[in-house]
């Protein structure tokens, strides 16, 4: 059995609502009091227990963490960074997997279950209203990585994937390749969607350059590796925009199978400049997106709502650059 709070209040000389009050922080406690009880404690080993407190409280410090998508390696970076920043600030993250879920009412009914003071959905692939409906069921709610808004319905934190797709179509036509393709995410996502727009309106700049469209069916290296081996069995494109550093990987896999060498035969520019883009064998040309930044940004956000809960909602948005490295021709 572990130390109880009866137990340290004996040791220590004081009342149990002493040493409770010593533990909540901005509770009342006289210094000589918090140093009688603080001994105690050390002594017989106690640490005061987080669910009993937050009775006390009201506060469970519990943060949801969701998501959707645990194929994509970048979501253990995502995931690391998160957690660590969470627990810095004395928040616990609740890690929750919403791979297959439809239904935004069924995630908040899981997550007030829970008693989470507040959700981070963690996701460029869940729709708004996910987000939305924690928001109108009173939840305090970050979309990270969310679809960027003039006027958001609520608080959201990353980049702006149109800007990404036009950069990427700027970067193909500056090194010369003579028709391009675009690769994307899921045709369902928003962030594939946003991409491919950017692209799209880019290229309109470039009548004499012909432009292809295909989606992969999941943000995953197999759906990308699937969809490049598609398109090298046709007429491919000489370079391609893959909407995510994964689906890339997956399009580089499928040129090595057919003996092509990215950037000369076929480039490649990937979106995220996660860990694996830099590995030396992968070497993979990308637009970085600032994820520690987003990350910050979203836990800011976090212990801001916790303090007033009504904040207005607001959207920052962080600016991306293009990562140099192998799968593309140099420039002219």
């Amino acid at each position: 059995m572990g130390v109880t709070l009866k137990e340290v209040a004996a040791l220590a000389g004081v009342s149990r609502s002493a040493v409770s009050r010593t533990f909540t922080p901005g509770a009342s406690v006289s210094a000589k009091t918090r140093a009688k009880v603080e001994k105690a404690a050390k002594e017989l080993g106690y640490s005061p227990n987080a669910l009993a407190s937050s009775l006390t409280t009201g506060r469970t410090k519990l943060i949801g963490l969701i998501s959707n998508n645990f194929h994509n390696p970048i979501f253990l970076e995502v995931f690391d960074q998160f957690t660590r920043a969470l627990q810095e600030r004395g928040l616990r993250p609740l890690i929750v997997n919403l791979t297959d879920e439809t239904e935004p009412a069924n995630s908040v009914r899981m997550l007030r279950q829970y008693s989470v003071d507040a959700v981070i959905v963690a996701s460029s692939t869940l729709p708004p209203s996910f987000a939305k409906a924690f928001h109108d069921a009173g939840v305090p709610v970050v979309h990270t990585f969310g679809r960027s808004a003039t006027s958001p319905e609520v608080h959201v934190v990353g980049i702006d994937n149109v800007e990404c797709g036009r950069m990427a179509a700027r970067e193909l036509v500056a090194r010369g390749y003579a028709s391009v393709g675009y690769l994307g995410g899921p045709i369902d996502a928003t962030s594939a969607r946003d991409r491919q727009r950017g692209f799209t309106e880019e290229m309109a700049n470039h009548p004499q350059v012909p432009v292809s469209h295909s989606f992969a069916g999941a943000y995953s290296f197999e759906a990308g590796r699937a969809e490049m081996l598609r398109l090298l069995a046709g007429d491919p494109a000489q370079a391609y925009f893959c909407g995510d550093d994964i689906l890339s990987i997956g399009a580089l896999s499928a040129l090595a199978d057919h003996g092509l060498k990215p950037g000369s035969d076929i480039g490649i520019i990937g979106l995220n400049d996660m860990e694996m883009s830099r590995w030396e064998y992968i070497n993979l040309t990308t637009i970085h997106q600032p994820i520690k930044q987003i990350i910050t940004a979203s836990v800011d956000l976090v212990e801001e709502m916790l303090k007033t809960p009504n904040r207005y909602p607001e959207a920052r948005i962080f600016p991306c650059r293009v990562i140099e490295r192998g799968t593309l021709r140099p420039r002219p």
